[in-house]
């Protein structure tokens, strides 16, 4: 297997995850962010069903990354739709890490505001999406610096 069809796998596997979490899972999702002591606020539900407009933005780049793997579509040969579509995923990637950064630079959580960045599963999230970004990238540099 290659390395380009490792991160395909990669992408495809987060994606849709991110897609079960937010989408299908939305009340586990609203543990993360909101404290035990805010989960009765009125507005929590109203945020439990806006995370699932998340999952909605990361099941197509699933997919995508699933279909790129498993059907190696023409269109997907040459190394230039090659090079564009892992930069397209890197940026994904980075989108949802680089939000991270001023959360985590405030300290995480700030008494009933944002989520902790340092700790469960938002510090898996956090690292997950960099090393994704960043495997993303170098593939797409690898292929940049081949042809």
């Amino acid at each position: 297997m290659r390395l380009l069809d490792i991160v395909l796998l990669l992408n495809t596997l987060w994606f849709v995850g991110a897609f079960i979490q937010f989408s299908i899972a939305q009340r586990n999702t609203l543990k993360i962010l909101l404290p035990r002591e805010e989960r009765s606020n009125p507005i929590a539900p109203t945020l439990a069903a806006s995370v699932a407009f998340l999952g909605g933005m990361n099941l197509p780049i699933g997919l995508l990354s699933f279909y790129l793997l498993a059907a190696r579509p023409l269109f997907f040969q040459p190394v230039q739709a090659q090079l564009v579509l892992f930069l397209f995923f890197s940026a994904c990637h980075f989108s949802q890490f680089v939000y991270n950064v001023p959360v985590l630079m405030r300290g995480g959580r700030v008494g009933v505001a944002y989520w902790p960045v340092l700790k469960g599963p938002m510090l898996r999230i956090f690292v997950i999406d960099a090393a994704l970004f960043a495997a993303n990238l170098g593939v797409a540099l690898q292929l940049a610096f081949s042809s």
